[in-house]
């Protein structure tokens, strides 16, 4: 049985994101770019479109663990200075 993808406006996805990590750094405008590059599953429902906030979640657990694999850094060596 599927489960069911918690669907969230901008404003409820970046309210829920602030509820689980209080002093967290991402901002609205990032979460929105992520969307509009389809970065992050969305889906437009009329006019507002609705983000699949579990594939948000994942999106910012996966990127500090791995570099792309096409990313310069993965082609050339080159480490990320944390």
């Amino acid at each position: 049985m599927k489960s069911f993808a918690g669907m969230r406006t901008l404003d409820e996805a970046y309210r829920e994101l602030k509820q689980l990590d209080s002093g967290t750094a991402v901002s609205k405008y990032f979460i929105r770019q992520l969307a509009l590059r389809g970065e992050i599953p969305t889906v437009m429902c009329g006019r507002k479109r609705l983000i699949n906030f579990d594939g948000l979640l994942d999106y910012l657990n996966e990127q500090g663990r791995q570099p792309e694999q096409d990313s310069p850094a993965a082609v050339c060596g080159i480490r990320p200075v944390w």
